[in-house]
């Protein structure tokens, strides 16, 4: 009953996770966008401190959108801030996390061969190497280094590349990319709460106490732009990093870490490209270098070829055997006993040669199959934390094999499968059973 409801519980954050993520990216997007595409206003506008306008047309109508250097003429009496989005999207986010990776750790946070936590230490980590990282982050920007976009981008990005390798060294596949995602979705929920919306509270304040913005709130706006900016460039990233366990050939890569930063790399470097477009620069090479680059990550990730599975050796005939008390019959008759013996001998050899041994294989391999596989996939699961087969998927006889090859051969082959290897499939077992299913 608990796995049941752990499925629902996820169902239903799942869900609010993907409204509240694609409203708060949506938001991003556009106001990028926005900022980068308004325009010198006419002078009867500047005059009324407004540093860019924009006209659209939208739904049948037209919309005329002004942005003020710093306040209005009149404080507006209905103001929407942009924060919600943010902060619903971590909070689902970190209920998701609860449910799938802390509830079932040993299913999904935990690889005994890399480190043997227990689940209780395993959160712990996560936990601390979460917050460890965003305060790290907090450390950086709030010093003299974050006032420096150049700087303070490449820091963090260094930063990353060590996270990415330091979260496979401690978690399982799956959940290493989710620990990446994890961290840029509180950096950038981080950079909303603690930067952007102190710096636009201070400027409506000063706005309505009727008081030019100072040195403080400048230093604020530096810092809160600074911190949009690394938003921007998280974005895309973090939207792979979100549907990432529907990947399994990217995370279960032997260098899966390294296969993160180049994906990191290439969604940056094609953001880039849409900032630079809506200033009006078209430069095509931030779109040809994340094309190249992808190009040479599937063939770097390609996998090796399937191996045909190994012939197994014949298994000695049976032939009846019957007790001959008849004395020992004269040569001739002994010779001609003989040749026909040998005929007899020769045939059964290659009849024993001929007979199919698949039974032999389907055994040894089912054996496999059942005590790594069938715990979770079967029609009822004895494995913990599951109320039923993942994805539908019963394995429990050749037929079931024979029906969902194709996906246990891309499963096995990638490491995708068992999930966080928590049966203990050891390479050897992995090869024969990718082998095995492909010859089905």
């Amino acid at each position: 009953m608990g796995a049941y409801l752990l499925e629902w519980l996820s169902l239903f954050f799942r869900w609010f996770h993907v409204i509240a993520g694609v409203a708060w990216i949506g938001a991003s997007f556009y106001f990028v966008w926005l900022d980068l595409s308004l325009r010198k206003p006419p002078q009867w506008k500047a005059d009324k401190g407004i540093s860019g306008d924009l006209w659209a047309v939208h739904g049948g109508g037209f919309y005329e959108i002004a942005k003020y250097k710093l306040e209005p003429e009149e404080m507006p009496k209905t103001l929407h801030w942009f924060k919600w989005e943010a902060y619903t999207t971590w909070l689902t986010g970190a209920a998701m996390m609860s449910i799938v990776y802390y509830a079932n750790a040993t299913a999904y946070l935990i690889d005994p061969s890399k480190v043997p936590f227990t689940s209780i230490g395993a959160i712990a980590t996560s936990l601390l190497f979460l917050f460890g990282s965003y305060f790290i982050y907090e450390v950086i920007v709030r010093s003299h280094l974050g006032k420096n976009a150049f700087i303070f981008s490449t820091l963090i990005f260094i930063l990353l590349v060590i996270a990415s390798w330091g979260s496979y060294q401690l978690f399982s596949d799956r959940a290493s990319f989710i620990h990446i995602g994890a961290i840029l979705g509180t950096v950038m929920v981080g950079n909303v709460l603690f930067g952007i919306m102190p710096a636009q509270r201070a400027l409506v304040d000063c706005v309505r106490r009727g008081e030019k913005p100072g040195k403080e709130v400048a230093e604020l706006a530096l810092q809160a732009k600074n911190r949009s900016l690394m938003n921007n460039y998280f974005t895309l990233p973090l939207i792979f990093t979100m549907i990432s366990n529907h990947y399994p050939m990217m995370y279960a890569h032997e260098k899966g870490w390294l296969v993160l930063v180049f994906v990191g790399v290439i969604t940056a470097t094609a953001r880039h490209y849409f900032n630079q477009k809506h200033l009006g620069h078209k430069k095509p090479r931030y779109l040809v270098i994340p094309a190249i680059l992808t190009v040479l990550l599937i063939i770097w990730m390609r996998p090796e070829p399937i191996d045909p599975a190994p012939a197994m050796p014949a298994t000695a005939a049976v032939t009846p055997t019957t007790t001959n008390s008849t004395p020992t019959a004269t040569s001739a008759t002994t010779n001609t006993d003989n040749v026909n013996n040998s005929s007899v001998s020769n045939n059964a050899a290659t009849a024993a040669e001929a007979v199919p041994v698949s039974a032999s294989v389907d055994d040894a391999m089912m054996d496999v199959v059942h005590t790594r596989c069938s715990t979770c996939h079967a029609v009822q699961p004895t494995q913990q934390g599951f109320a039923a087969p993942p994805a539908g998927i019963i394995l429990q006889t050749p037929e079931d094999l024979k029906i969902h090859k194709a996906k246990i051969v891309t499963a096995v082959q990638t490491g995708y499968m068992p999930l966080g290897n928590i049966t203990q499939l050891t390479d050897t077992e992995r090869q024969q059973l990718v082998a095995y299913a492909s010859s089905l």
